[in-house]
């Protein structure tokens, strides 16, 4: 017993072991998506800033309009908002952040609904995926730059990947609530009509769990964006790295105009996405 309190046991060893073998191992998976989703990435994020500021602006603009039920408030404070991230020659990091965020939130989100889905069908699939979403919400942010790099190196790729995994489970527990949360009575009058289990499940579950599954996509945006800033450490451009760089500079107001720019982003996506589940 006190040769096992003294001695550590070499769990980073054998960490580093498998991380090493599996890098090695699935190499032939892993280089892939680093060189073809990297250059995609890169592709998007280069197309995305190249695209006329004032068009976007505009777009966006309407878009708030119309989604905020043709008030002006959160049109006005897009057009102010984004026309100050260019004023302070931020856009193209503006872009390089949203294109990630976008791409890390759909990911999330077609894995995460189909999960959700399956959750709410067995108990046993709940029991299984439970535990691995609650480790997924209580490791530290940090912690999941540490795979992301060992598989990808740094870059975009390792970015995604790291705010996949961090961003992925409240898509997953508000399908699998939504659906839970679906009058019986309901489900038990489509099942009398003849609805099989597809029609069931996309005429009935989907369309009532709607609202619920929109929060959890909500917040999977809020988190994709929050993990991305946060691969700024890991080479993820976009404004993160603007607010990284500044910190190691010791340049108070270049970080919070940065940090502004990224709060700006913040609220545009979430009054959106709120906007786009009926919530005015």
């Amino acid at each position: 017993m006190s040769n096992f309190l003294q001695e550590a046991l070499p769990i980073a060893e054998y960490t580093e072991k498998f991380t090493d073998w599996a890098t090695d191992t699935f190499s032939f998976f892993f280089e892939p998506i680093k060189t073809h989703f990297g250059n995609l990435l890169e592709f998007l994020s280069e197309k995305a800033a190249d695209f006329p500021a004032i068009i976007v602006i505009i777009i966006v603009a309407i878009l708030a309009f119309f989604l905020s039920g043709k008030k002006f408030g959160l049109m006005t404070f897009s057009i102010v908002g984004l026309l100050f991230v260019y004023n302070q020659g931020l856009w193209a990091e503006l872009m390089e952040t949203f294109t990630l965020v976008m791409t890390a939130s759909i990911l999330s989100v077609i894995i995460g609904i189909p999960v959700g889905i399956w959750m709410s069908k067995s108990k046993t699939a709940q029991s299984i995926i439970t535990p691995i979403l609650d480790f997924m919400q209580t490791m530290p942010a940090f912690v999941y730059l540490i795979p992301a790099v060992a598989f990808f190196s740094i870059g975009m790729v390792p970015g995604v990947f790291a705010s996949l995994i961090f961003a992925t489970p409240p898509t997953v527990r508000f399908t699998n609530l939504g659906i839970r949360q679906v009058s019986k009575e309901l489900v038990e009058a489509s099942e009398a009509f003849g609805s099989t289990g597809p029609q069931k499940l996309f005429k009935v579950e989907l369309p009532m769990a709607k609202a619920t599954i929109m929060a959890g996509v909500n917040q999977t945006v809020m988190l994709a964006l929050s993990m991305v800033v946060i691969a700024s450490m890991i080479g993820a451009p976009g404004l993160g790295r603007e607010v990284l760089s500044s910190l190691q500079r010791a340049q108070v107001g270049t970080g919070f105009v940065a940090g502004l720019g990224i709060v700006i982003l913040a609220i545009i996506m979430d009054r959106f996405t709120q906007s786009l589940n009926g919530k005015k």
